[in-house]
């Protein structure tokens, strides 16, 4: 992959962006928590509605004044205190995708959860839009955390959180409170941004010139006083493309699961927007954990090597293509699955059963 403006564009376009689409109002000073977001009330998921678990629409706000939009599921006729799960991501994706269908999921199986989008996204606020924050990303599964804890229906004791490009296991490292997580088909986005896809940009000379292209970027962005788009999921679809960018195409720009604020299916990130990943690695502390984590990638997953990677920094274990147990640590290959095969139910290959029991032996 060449390391010019034109090879970032397209780096951009294959990690899969963030979107537009919701608009904020000023803060009311007499009461700075109060909604100010603009919520879709129709069911607009690219999942069906379940009769199985109760849905509303809630916000919260990140301890920089963010106020995020989530969508709760909570199972019929529950009862008491229960545990509670935290779901975001994939990363460009929006709670309508993949993370609002991991959490009804898991609320039929007796949690309540949250699928939010996260700050700059989907319909949370956060100015300017389509920007990224390893910091700011990893605030809001804590804050999420927060919200869940003062739930009348929730246990504060028994949270754990899913999901979202490495943000989510960052935030296990960071946050005690997080008593078990599961990343599925994780990417870890600072790796990816630092070196390439398998290390092909992994050089200083090729860093040098990612941080000038977007130096230069950034220059432009201001004299025009607007932000450039780097595109979403490449479309139209080359023929000779990459087998995982085709994956991805089949997904967010095909009826099974476009949807209108997702990044990742329109036209993406800024160009500028994960600048501050290539210098802020997400699992430096990961060795750090002691809570319980479970990664689950697939088998032919190009995305692979994050999780595995994942679980070295987590174990000091080195391992390929093979599901291993180191503690309390855990990695789950799903034999034959490729990327998105964990994105949704198409192929049946996302284990509910393994991670409601992952959940329940340590949200207990």
């Amino acid at each position: 992959m060449k390391t010019n403006k034109k090879g970032l564009l397209l780096v951009a376009a294959l990690l899969a962006v963030v979107l537009a689409g919701c608009t904020t109002k000023d803060s009311n000073n007499e009461d700075n928590m109060k909604t100010t977001l603009n919520l879709t009330q129709e069911w607009d998921k690219t999942f069906p509605k379940s009769d199985k678990v109760d849905h509303k629409k809630v916000t919260f706000r990140n301890r920089y004044g963010i106020e995020l939009a989530a969508d709760m599921y909570t199972p019929k006729d529950a009862q008491g205190k229960l545990p509670a799960i935290a779901v975001s991501g994939p990363f460009g994706a929006v709670k309508e995708q993949s993370s609002g269908l991991y959490a009804q999921h898991m609320a039929e199986r007796g949690f309540v959860t949250i699928a939010f989008d996260p700050s700059f996204t989907g319909e949370s606020g956060g100015e300017p839009r389509r920007m990224a924050s390893p910091d700011i990303n990893t605030e809001d599964f804590l804050a999420a955390v927060d919200f869940l804890s003062v739930q009348e229906n929730v246990d504060p004791e028994r949270i754990g959180i899913c999901g979202f490009g490495g943000m989510a296991v960052n935030a296990a490292a960071l946050d005690p409170r997080i008593k078990a997580t599961v990343a599925s088909t994780m990417y870890d986005m600072s790796k990816v941004n630092v070196e390439g896809y398998f290390k092909s940009e992994d050089s200083k000379q090729q860093r040098m010139e990612k941080r000038k292209a977007i130096a230069q970027q950034r220059t432009e962005d201001y004299k025009s006083g607007t932000y450039k788009r780097a595109g979403g999921v490449i479309d139209p679809l080359p023929e000779d493309a990459p087998f995982f960018v085709k994956d991805y195409y089949d997904y967010y720009k095909t009826p099974r699961g476009y949807h209108e604020r997702s990044g990742n299916s329109t036209d993406g990130w800024n160009v500028i927007g994960c600048q501050s990943f290539m210098n802020q690695p997400l699992l430096a502390w990961a060795h750090e954990i002691e809570n319980p984590v479970l990664l689950i990638h697939g088998e032919k997953a190009h995305s692979r090597y994050f999780s595995e990677y994942a679980f070295e920094k987590m174990t000091g274990v080195k391992v390929e293509g093979v599901s291993k147990t180191v503690g309390n640590k855990e990695l789950m290959i799903i034999p034959g699955a490729v990327h998105t095969d964990l994105y949704d139910d198409k192929n049946g290959k996302i284990p509910y059963d393994k991670m409601e029991q992952f959940f329940k032996d340590n949200l207990k």
